[in-house]
């Protein structure tokens, strides 16, 4: 069945994320913020593997910018974090509780791209889109999973709203798959994956607190990075 593997790893991002809310009463708070910093360097250190990746850093440095750009002109961040906002407000249980409501908007907006942006989701949902085979995105749902509990233990409800995320991203890369398919060469899907990474990166450093990224104003750099890529590809 075309689309089991997004379920599936849907499912598991869900799963994972009320294990994690299950063991989330029993920790105190100075261990969830002491966990909270581990998942902060882990994360980095993930989105500087991917940002590695890159074979051009001067695509990466104009993606970014572009993408920047574009990100604050429509001020998605904004947009993402008012709508997570306005779920955490639907699910608090205490009405009045901004803050609650705005960190289940933070959980959300930081897991959805944590799980979206990276290559196991493209290369998966494509696979599975073409071929029928879904095993990516069955290691990527074993993967998620497990994370899922260590989020949503120190960040929330929020981290399982970004299933939804996965569903819709990670199905609409597999209903396109065909047509993606020419377009997807190794080197596009390098400089994909390390923009993503220094998206992954700024995630990071704002579960440290070190600094405030609106990280997905910087979303478009994704796209740019597939058009610069294109660009270069002509001059070579």
């Amino acid at each position: 069945m075309t689309g089991m593997g997004t379920m599936v790893n849907a499912g598991a991002i869900l799963s994972g994320a009320l294990l994690g809310l299950i063991l989330r009463k029993g920790l105190p708070e100075k261990w969830q913020e002491t966990i909270m910093h581990a998942i902060g360097l882990s994360v980095a250190v993930i989105g500087i593997q991917m940002a590695l990746k890159t074979n051009n850093v001067i695509i990466v440095i104009l993606s970014l910018v572009v993408g920047s750009v574009l990100g604050e002109m429509f001020d998605i961040d904004r947009a993402l974090n008012r709508f997570g906002a306005w779920v955490g407000g639907k699910l608090s249980k205490d009405k009045g509780a901004a803050n609650a409501a705005a960190l289940i908007g933070q959980g959300f907006v930081a897991t959805s791209l944590i799980y979206c942006v990276g290559a196991m989701a493209i290369v998966g949902s494509i696979q599975e889109g073409l071929t029928g085979d879904a095993s990516t995105l069955y290691a990527k749902a074993i993967l998620d999973g497990i994370t899922a509990i260590i989020f949503a233990a120190n960040m929330g409800v929020g981290v399982a709203l970004s299933a939804i995320s996965v569903a819709l991203y990670q199905g609409t890369l597999t209903l396109l798959a065909s047509s993606m398919e020419s377009v997807m060469s190794p080197p596009l899907l390098a400089e994909l994956t390390a923009t993503g990474g220094i998206l992954i990166i700024a995630i990071g450093l704002n579960m440290l607190k070190l600094v405030h990224v609106r990280i997905a104003n910087m979303l478009p750099a994704i796209v740019a990075a597939g058009v610069f890529t294109k660009i270069f590809a002509l001059f070579d």
